[in-house]
């Protein structure tokens, strides 16, 4: 076999073992080994290659930014197990209710602030559904509604900053955190926006999907209402505007003054001040929160290497340059190359987790998309959107994994009449896909909505750049072509001359 021919080997070899369900960062590391053991008999390069593999995994624990990750998961694990998302959903369940829908809008907004504080889907999709489930079923709200905008709700988490996928997309493109988060800021915004149109539009063409609640089901009134709204609104935002703006990552800020570590790092600390507003802080719920946040961490952290001894390989029997060939001679220049590489992403995002997409797929797409001149933080932004559908893809998506484990809680609890059925839920996902879809095609189609809240690079035009002396400088001292008067330079010397003698030697007066 020749070396220009082992890459596709290697990368076909890549899909069969994530396909066949062992744990993907061992699954990874033992075919780079071997893949390199296998070069190193062949010839392809020398033994001593593979002795780089230390310095790299040593590089990547001592790596800064990844050290976001463990502090951001803490964040979210505080905050969902605090009760804010029970207080909010209470709150604007009550306040939307009898408006037709509201409901479901209630559930959206929720989700979008909840995802700015908390960056856990789990947590979310289960939290709202143990509350708003029961609700929703019990005033008439169409089945597959229900399940749908409580799992698309939930998923809203992985592109609302302070997303964990947008830390690690910026770590593997490369790019700043704090841009990142500028740029996920539009595509947020547009698919509340789309959910919210959605539910809008079936109230209008099927009213008794949607029904609004009776007025009388209102535990709370007026001031007393609102006040349990602001309530939980106002320290989200405080806490969401303290850690991205600290990093810079709100639209319109240009500074940052804090790193994305030291930012989660405050998270943190605002994330026990709130569970601690709301009386739930114990020693219970922080063991919970550490015990969860050391889980995900050793995860990413697993995945990280597997994939690295992976990538170093692939690289050694330069597979970074046949995927480049590949991705670069596809018709249709960026738009093609645009469009193959999110339907690859979208259906293997059928069987991968969005970390396990990011370590292993990015480093081979980012090195392609910057040579062809495509905006690398536009584009992690794009596939993040993209790989929020992995949570939502009909059978395999976790979200509705979740939702079905809560349905059957419920179910056994008696707080629902019916069991939920998996064709429900299944089905129930689908309109959510394709508006989730649908972000992707304006996000590739519109990039504005991505670089609108980015900082702008001052262009300069060298051609027009003119340097002008002052007009009160003598011509004739900044021209070399046109000497001083002789008489003046003569009478300036001789001054010069005498002060010099009368500060070496003052008898000389």
């Amino acid at each position: 076999m020749q070396m220009q021919n082992f890459a596709p080997v290697m990368f076909g070899a890549l899909v069969f073992v994530m396909l066949i369900g062992f744990p993907v960062a061992f699954s990874l590391a033992a075919l780079g080994l071997v893949s390199g053991f296998y070069a190193i008999e062949m010839g392809w390069f020398p033994a001593g290659f593979m002795a780089n593999l230390p310095l790299n995994v040593f590089g990547i624990l001592s790596n800064d930014l990844l050290l976001a990750i463990p502090f951001f998961t803490f964040m979210g694990a505080i905050l969902e197990k605090c009760g804010l998302a029970e207080d909010m959903l209470d709150s604007m369940g009550q306040l939307f209710g009898p408006v037709r829908g509201g409901l479901g809008y209630s559930v959206i907004i929720v989700g979008f602030i909840l995802g700015a504080i908390t960056g856990t889907v789990a947590g979310q999709v289960i939290a709202m559904a143990l509350i708003s489930m029961p609700i929703m079923i019990k005033y008439g709200y169409n089945m597959r509604y229900t399940t749908g905008v409580l799992a698309a709700s939930g998923t809203i988490t992985q592109l609302v900053p302070p997303s964990l996928v947008l830390v690690v997309m910026a770590d593997q493109l490369g790019r700043s955190v704090g841009d990142m988060y500028k740029g996920a800021w539009g595509p947020s915004i547009l698919q509340i926006l789309i959910f919210a149109l959605y539910t809008f539009g079936l109230g209008i063409v099927k009213p008794h999907y949607v029904p609004g609640v009776p007025r009388d089901a209102r535990t709370l009134h007026g001031w007393a209402l609102w006040a349990k709204c602001l309530r939980g609104i106002i320290p989200s935002a405080i806490l969401i505007f303290a850690v991205l703006g600290s990093m810079g990552g709100l639209p319109f800020m240009d500074t940052a003054v804090a790193t994305p570590t030291e930012a989660g790092a405050m998270g943190c600390v605002g994330a026990l001040i709130l569970a601690a507003i709301h009386r739930r802080l114990s020693r219970d719920l922080i063991w919970q929160a550490m015990e969860g946040t050391m889980r995900l961490t050793a995860m990413v952290v697993f995945i990280l290497i597997g994939s690295r001894v992976f990538s170093m390989v692939f690289q050694g029997v330069d597979g970074a340059r046949w995927v480049e060939h590949m991705l670069s001679t596809l018709p249709g220049g960026q738009v093609g190359f645009l469009i193959v590489v999110n339907l690859f992403i979208f259906f293997l995002a059928f069987f991968l987790d969005f970390f396990e997409i990011a370590f292993i797929i990015l480093p081979m797409l980012g090195p392609v998309a910057d040579k062809m001149g495509i905006d690398l933080v536009w584009f992690g932004v794009l596939l993040c959107v993209n790989m929020q559908t992995s949570f939502m893809h009909p059978p395999f998506g976790f979200a509705l994994f979740y939702l079905r484990g809560i349905a059957d809680t419920l179910y056994k609890e008696k707080r629902i009449d019916k069991p939920v059925q998996s064709n429900d839920i299944y089905l129930g996902a689908i309109p959510w896909v394709l508006m989730q879809i649908l972000l992707v095609a304006i996000v590739i189609f519109v990039p504005q909505s991505v670089t609108m809240f980015l900082d702008k690079a001052e262009k300069i035009d060298l051609d027009k750049v003119k340097i002008e002396a002052p007009a009160d400088i003598d011509q004739g001292a900044t021209d070399p072509a046109k000497p001083a008067d002789p008489a003046a330079a003569e009478k300036s010397s001789e001054e010069e001359q005498k002060k010099q003698d009368e500060l070496f030697n003052p008898k000389s007066k």
